[in-house]
């Protein structure tokens, strides 16, 4: 059993922001960028990766996430593991939207995406930041592994 009504609303929620979205970059006067450069789909991509991890894994986070879900167990450093609380309708696909960083990816994307054309500076700044944690959270896994190893 798939909760595919569920799921039909959340197409048609996205949907209608991207339209929404173009509406008023069209309204607007707004343009496309010229390009996405290298730079550009790095930050975007590093940005949109911790993001979603940050949304949908982090501790901190589960309380967004708790009307939706109930914790199951520890997951990887200062992540859980969370379980879908309802079996059908809309509640069990917000659910697993927001436990899926792969599906949630689609949304962050499109928002960064969206963000490009209607405050380029403030999302380059934004995830840079996202990208900068990245980095680090790298730099711990590395750091701790190499403690274990001396060890």
């Amino acid at each position: 059993q798939r909760p595919l009504g569920g799921y039909v609303v959340l197409i048609a929620l996205f949907g209608a922001l991207l339209s929404g979205a173009a509406g008023l970059a069209s309204a607007t006067g707004r343009r496309l960028p010229d390009g996405v450069g290298p730079w550009d789909l790095v930050l975007l991509a590093a940005g949109t990766h911790k993001l979603s991890r940050t949304l949908t894994k982090d501790a901190v986070t589960s309380p967004l996430r708790a009307p939706f879900t109930r914790y199951r167990e520890t997951g990887g450093p200062g992540e859980v593991m969370e379980e879908v609380r309802h079996r059908d309708g809309l509640r069990h696909s917000i659910g697993e939207l927001i436990t899926c960083p792969f599906c949630l990816d689609v949304w962050i994307a499109a928002g960064f995406t969206i963000g490009l054309v209607f405050a380029p500076r403030l999302t380059r700044l934004i995830a840079a930041a996202l990208t900068a944690i990245t980095g680090a959270d790298f730099l711990h896994l590395l750091y701790a592994k190499a403690q274990e190893s001396e060890g």
